[in-house]
């Protein structure tokens, strides 16, 4: 399989796949148990959600460890089963993407607040997400998707727990506010920057938002790098109708 950098080189759209959390739910998976622990308990049905991406036209696929780091698994005492969650996560995602599609190591934010808005240490924080990197390393992903970070001090830290353990790629990606900015009140133009001195393989947003102000902050993204730049908006944002929530956004006006 080509390498990811090598990729970066052209001018093509590379596809990711799409949310996780919500296909499993519309298979049944209950809202309040941890999606992360399917990697042990039912692997066959995250490696079906892998394969329809793939079959749909993916790329790239995110392995289901979005919530896989110590502090939110321990909200269902599953702390102790960090290593063997993301190297599962890992090894399903290979299994369904074979030599033909790469697999990324997904990480989301820790779920607790670092300095200076909480007790929890750079260097703290930064252990943290390198326990969790390096079983997604041991399970054989091919680069990092760093996402629906809003404190850019907290992806710092996710970064720095990367390049501590290796030098696979890093998509760094930053959520957004209808405002444009994150909700520490950071503009696209500053955050990006920064994740491009950092050493970010890949620039992006992702959910939050609907593609239109997803477009509106790459624009603004575009005028402070020249490194690709990533796009994984919401289908919009949801309405209210008679209590449910709907997203009016269509496939067409995605595209």
């Amino acid at each position: 399989m080509e390498n990811f950098r090598n990729l970066l080189e052209r001018d093509d759209v590379t596809v990711f796949d799409g949310a996780m959390g919500t296909m499993l739910y519309a298979k049944g998976v209950y809202i309040n148990r941890s999606y992360d622990e399917l990697n042990l308990t039912n692997p066959d049905l995250v490696r079906e959600v892998h394969e329809e991406y793939i079959r749909a036209g993916a790329e790239i696929v995110e392995t289901n460890t979005y919530g896989a780091t110590a502090h939110k698994l321990q909200q269902y005492g599953l702390e102790g089963s960090l290593r063997l969650i993301n190297i599962a996560a890992a090894r399903i995602a290979r299994e369904a993407a074979g030599d033909r599609v790469f697999v990324a190591g997904a990480v989301g934010p820790l779920g607790l607040r670092i300095e200076p808005y909480g007790p929890t240490s750079f260097d703290e924080a930064k252990d943290m997400f390198k326990e969790q990197i390096a079983a997604l390393l041991d399970g054989g992903v091919d680069l990092f998707a760093l996402e629906t970070f809003s404190d850019i001090s907290e992806m710092r830290q996710a970064m720095r727990a990367v390049r501590e353990l290796c030098d696979l790629p890093i998509i760094a990606q930053m959520t957004i506010l209808p405002d444009g900015n994150t909700t520490f009140g950071t503009t696209p133009e500053v955050f990006t920057a920064r994740l491009d001195e950092w050493g970010a393989d890949v620039i992006g947003l992702n959910c939050g938002v609907g593609p239109a102000i997803v477009l509106t902050g790459l624009e603004k993204m575009r005028g402070v790098t020249n490194k690709k730049l990533a796009a994984q908006p919401n289908a919009g944002l949801p309405r209210d109708v008679q209590g449910r929530q709907f997203y009016m956004c269509s496939p067409e006006y995605m595209a």
